[in-house]
């Protein structure tokens, strides 16, 4: 369900962010956390370990589950088998719902950016141009998950039983929203 009022930084203390690849969930995660004071879990870094390694997904499951025992976070992703540990916790839920153009745009600049200074991507890895180009790159997997995960978005807005859904659909308002966070935390 759509959220049915503004969004308040005193009822909404656990928050998870969802959207495509490259939308711009941990940018998101990073301020709207520094804005409320809130704890900003990176997902990615709880789920990989060096080597590309995933967890399985009752790890998963674990590794999230002390995180979102607290009383305030900003977790930056929705991993498939952390719903389930996530969601009953959840205030609400922002879906970056962005058109393919601005994901993909985004992630092409970052991964290019990350591989070029050898920064690190998650759980201690780092993009090459080999992963980058290879069959299971980060690129693929945007043009693999882009649909399934926008039905995702869709079906969270429909539910009448998830945490409400706060949509944004224009990084410009997106960004404009934030600024009025910030600039009324500030004040």
């Amino acid at each position: 369900m759509l959220l049915d009022g503004p969004f308040d930084l005193a009822r909404h203390r656990r928050v998870v962010i969802v959207g495509v690849t490259g939308s711009g969930k941990s940018s998101l995660a990073v301020r709207l956390a520094a804005i409320g004071g809130m704890p900003h879990v990176r997902i990615d870094d709880l789920m990989w370990r060096p080597g590309w390694v995933q967890l399985d997904a009752a790890a998963q499951a674990d590794a999230v589950a002390p995180h979102v025992g607290a009383d305030a976070w900003v977790l930056d992703g929705l991993w498939t088998a952390t719903r389930e540990v996530v969601l009953p916790r959840t205030d609400l839920v922002i879906a970056l719902d962005y058109p393919r153009r601005v994901s993909l745009g985004r992630l092409l600049n970052r991964t290019v950016h990350r591989i070029r200074t050898h920064e690190e991507v998650c759980g201690g890895n780092t993009d090459t141009w080999g992963k980058a180009l290879s069959r299971d790159s980060i690129v693929a997997w945007h043009f693999r998950s882009f649909d399934r995960k926008h039905a995702q978005i869709e079906s969270m807005v429909a539910s009448p039983d998830g945490p409400p859904v706060l949509r944004l659909t224009d990084p410009r308002r997106t960004e404009s929203w934030l600024r009025s966070l910030e600039h009324a935390a500030a004040a």
